[in-house]
């Protein structure tokens, strides 16, 4: 087996003197921090009285899985002989709040290979990177990829 390790730090900025003494007595923002990289400000879903300016964990968990499924994307694309040359993402996630968790993730890549490259087989490499992609298979609900290839 080998281990990887993590670690983050998460402040709560959002005292505003009171502390937790109710429900609206506090702010619910935070600054994400890790080690040698610069800082991110996070808040609740504006939903839950959060800061829409900021990012919130929901955002952070489908960040997550379009990055890692483009990582392991361009990964496979490298070793068998696919040139990409451009990758967006516009993914998207579906909470259920009466549940009290996600019950759906849509990645919607669309990749611009080179001139050269089998449009075909970068199409497939989709399916391999979801195979792969280690926070995919942490979820306990259904990811899905809807990939486009064009060629430049």
């Amino acid at each position: 087996m080998k281990l990887h390790h993590y670690r983050t730090r998460i402040e709560w900025t959002g005292n505003r003197g009171e502390g937790t003494t109710g429900y609206t007595a506090y702010d619910r923002a935070y600054t994400v921090s890790a080690y040698g990289k610069p800082d991110i400000e996070g808040s609740a879903d504006p939903a839950f009285r959060g800061d829409a300016s900021r990012w919130n964990p929901e955002e952070f968990l489908l960040a997550g899985l379009s990055a890692c499924h483009k990582l392991w994307y361009l990964h496979l694309c490298a070793v068998n002989g696919v040139t990409v040359m451009a990758y967006e993402d516009e993914s998207e996630a579906v909470m259920d709040e009466t549940a009290g968790r996600f019950v759906s993730a849509r990645l919607k890549p669309r990749v611009m290979v080179s001139a050269g490259s089998d449009v075909e087989k970068a199409l497939a490499l989709h399916h391999d990177a979801h195979k792969a992609c280690f926070i995919a298979n942490s979820v306990n609900f259904p990811v899905t990829c809807e990939a486009e290839v064009i060629q430049a």
